[in-house]
């Protein structure tokens, strides 16, 4: 973006143009730059990197120890800046051919899916930015359904009283049964099970290793 779009959209008033600092990571000197006092971050990352003529899509941008981004839950985010702020840029080396490390990167990390609703969408920015919360809790809480978060509501509330009545180790040896059978899932038709007492005629799956299976071998002397 032009400095003359972004003045437009701050009404043309040059009492809200600011100079600020610009570091460069490198061996590039310190440079100044004459901004908006209050701007979106992508017009500011846009308008950097015009101006030192570097690769937008691997430029980051720091101001005051935090990492810029461009967007928060779909909003756009605006950063106010005062006369003399300095802003340090960097930019992200290329992978070599061949290997994606921002892909790599992107795989550790537990993101949701764009279908996700708003709500949702801010609950986990709240969760992530705010509180802190690893990754791994993070793919716990929302890969879970309302239904199954209701279930485990309703468990530590029974859990009390199971204790009060001596019933604990029932309760979970119960619960333990309870997730084996809800997790069985169902065959279809022409599936055989592992298990042949489940099967018809009780038919065994190729490879199966049972007594009848090394007699058999040992009289033909395979062993």
């Amino acid at each position: 973006m032009r400095m003359e779009e972004i003045v437009e959209e701050t009404n043309g008033n040059p009492e809200k143009m600011v100079e600020i600092t610009l570091k460069t990571i490198g061996p590039a000197r310190p440079s100044r730059v004459h901004v908006p006092s209050s701007l979106r971050v992508l017009d500011l990352r846009e308008l950097i990197a015009g101006k030192n003529r570097l690769p937008v899509e691997n430029l980051k941008l720091i101001f005051r120890g935090k990492v810029l981004h461009d967007c928060e839950d779909e909003d756009d985010i605006y950063i106010q800046l005062n006369d003399g702020d300095s802003l340090i840029v960097a930019v992200k080396p290329k992978a070599p051919v061949g290997l994606n490390i921002d892909d790599d990167d992107e795989d550790l990390k537990f993101q949701l899916p764009r279908s996700t609703s708003r709500s949702k969408k801010k609950l986990y920015s709240f969760l992530h930015n705010r509180l802190k919360l690893p990754d791994i809790l993070l793919m716990a809480i929302f890969s879970l359904s309302l239904k199954a978060w209701a279930l485990i509501i309703l468990w530590f509330i029974l859990a009390p009283v199971a204790h009060k009545w001596d019933l604990g180790p029932l309760y979970i040896l119960g619960t333990g049964f309870c997730i084996i059978f809800l997790n069985l899932g169902r065959r279809q038709p022409g599936d055989v099970s592992a298990y042949s007492i489940f099967n018809e005629d009780f038919r065994e799956l190729p490879g199966t290793l049972n007594a009848d299976a090394i007699d058999r071998d040992i009289r033909t002397g395979q062993f």
